[in-house]
């Protein structure tokens, strides 16, 4: 996966060779021509528009593999062998392939190691008449951050082109491989890691499938956008303030935060000093249906991810006993700072609604200053940057992509806790007991009122234009206090039911019912720390009951 260096050593050189070099890596025969990225819609409804049939260069059932099935669904045929690795893996890549070239979702490629790797799969199985493990022959896709033996990890930086390619797996891709699964690529991400619109200089603009018009979230902004084109059907993201469940709800897919240290994380490239006390990132799944996000967790869980991980726990996977008792469901109230744009608030009502109508308990949680969405979001925001911040934008002298240079600051919103004469000590003393408190404060909320779950907006808007998202208040208060969120998509932005632009302040997004027109809602289920396992049961049962 190696590359030569071009002669002109600017920036843009330097990212514009990457770029050619890994479009030279997709087969001839999977590329689309000029006429026909032409003929696809202007409006940029690109999923409507079907170009994965209308390409031409897929067969019946390469179509029947990537659109009819779930992972579980397919991991049963592969360990029969009513379909081979090399079929699946086939069919993944090609659409993994066209995504790309519509959507720029990819950061790397590897289709030629991906299909020699499902050669080898079904070799095995048909020689030792057993499966290689629960996950034999399925594609993973996985976050630009994962390092993978061979391939770059740069994570929206130029400068780090210049480290080469990986010469070591992270633990999770190695455990990934030991349960049997294939990889065939990486997913394209913010610039940095630290905005929710995944552009980068290195590899572009991701595009959002459902409208290329509108931002397809972040930073593992190319795992939504590649599975909500199909062109994966189980990836892996990493969330320090909603990039797994931002992209999920920009892309219409079900994501999943699990508590810090379950799945393994070791062996990622960040970019920040990680030494330092922070609000640490968790990695965990997106996907088209909850079924696979608990396939996911509960497999590697079972395989003892602490062997693989320093700092994964030795918990094993434990679901709870089915329930038929009715739930006990919070529902998080509107933060004034980061008032919610109508189709957001439409359906988190519409839920509310429905699930008491089904039976369950549904508390109106009040406003509580020691529960305060907007004053969580400073709180994390002090954390990520209270500590030494690494330029890495100097050595290779590319610029800010637009929505890092033009992102707002959480001190509109209020005070910040740290001032400029606070020692780092004394930072992280003062930040470590507004953490403790504000976590408390949701402890004896769920105790108190009887929670089973929160349910909450994902983000006070949908997609929005690109370079508009601003902050992800929502999402940063669960990373904050370490808990689990599943988002579950629900419903779409309708410019006929929710016809009233509305306007925000503090650089957030305003609403705009034309431009977000069918953009899809969502969601958010949270349980305390380490109730990875009620949040996922809980998570199904809303899912269910929300479309019964």
């Amino acid at each position: 996966m190696a590359q030569a260096q071009p002669q002109d050593g600017s920036w843009q050189a330097l990212a514009a060779e990457r770029r050619k070099h890994l479009d030279d890596l997709i087969p001839a025969e999977w590329k689309l021509s000029e006429e026909f990225k032409s003929s696809l819609p202007a409006d940029g409804r690109l999923l409507a528009a079907d170009p994965v049939r209308k390409s031409g260069i897929f067969s019946e059932n390469e179509l029947d593999i990537t659109e009819n099935y779930s992972a579980a669904q397919l991991l049963q045929r592969l360990a029969s062998g009513e379909v081979s690795s090399l079929a699946v893996t086939t069919a993944f890549s090609k659409r993994a392939a066209i995504a790309q070239q519509l959507t720029s979702c990819l950061t790397e490629h590897f289709f030629s190691q991906a299909l020699e790797r499902a050669q080898y799969l079904d070799d095995y199985l048909k020689r030792e008449g057993k499966p290689i493990g629960p996950l034999h022959g399925l594609p993973i896709s996985i976050k630009d951050t994962f390092q993978v033996k061979g391939a770059y990890t740069t994570i929206g930086y130029v400068s780090f082109l210049k480290n080469g390619a990986a010469t070591e797996n992270a633990a999770l891709v190695d455990l990934l491989l030991d349960l049997g699964a294939v990889l065939y690529v990486k997913t394209n991400i913010p610039q940095s890691l630290m905005t929710a619109d995944s552009e980068n200089n290195v590899y572009g603009r991701t595009l959002n499938p459902f409208n290329t018009n509108l931002t397809a979230g972040g930073s593992s902004g190319g795992e939504g956008a590649l599975i909500a084109f199909r062109g994966s059907i189980l990836g892996v993201g990493t969330d320090v303030a909603g990039s797994i469940r931002i992209p999920a709800l920009c892309n219409g897919l079900y994501g999943f935060k699990p508590t810090n240290d379950r799945i393994p994380f070791g062996g990622q490239v960040s970019g920040v000093a990680e030494e330092t006390p922070m609000v640490w990132p968790s990695a965990g799944p997106l996907a088209r249906n909850l079924e696979d996000i608990e396939l996911f967790m509960s497999t590697i869980l079972k395989a003892g991810p602490w062997k693989y991980d320093v700092t994964a726990m030795g918990a094993p996977w434990s679901a709870p006993a089915e329930s038929q008792s009715p739930l006990t469901i919070g529902v998080l109230p509107e933060d004034s700072a980061f008032p919610l744009h109508p189709p957001v608030k439409r359906v988190l009502e519409s839920a509310a609604e429905v699930l008491s109508k089904k039976g369950h308990r549904i508390v109106r949680l009040p406003s509580d200053p020691s529960r305060d969405v907007a004053f969580a979001f400073r709180l994390v925001f002090e954390w990520l940057t209270y500590g030494p911040q690494l330029d890495h934008f100097t050595p290779s002298g590319e610029s800010l992509i637009k929505s890092l240079a033009g992102a707002p600051s959480p001190a509109q919103s209020g005070p910040f806790l740290l001032s400029q004469d606070h020692d780092v000590f004394k930072k992280i003393e003062v930040l470590s007991i507004a953490r403790r408190n504000y976590t408390d404060a949701w402890r004896k909320a769920f105790v108190v009122y009887g929670l089973d779950a929160v349910i909450a907006p994902g983000a006070q808007n949908t997609a929005v234009p690109h370079d508009t998202y601003g902050m992800p208040p929502y999402t940063a208060v669960w990373n904050l206090v370490n808990y689990p969120a599943c988002i579950i998509p629900y419903g779409n932005a309708s410019k006929e039911l929710d016809p009233e632009p509305m306007e925000t302040k503090y650089g957030q997004p305003n609403y705009d019912p034309e431009a977000v027109d069918g953009a899809p809602t969502a969601l958010q289920v949270v349980t305390p720390r380490f109730l990875d396992e009620k949040c996922l049961a809980v998570a199904k049962v809303i899912d269910r009951d929300i479309r019964g």
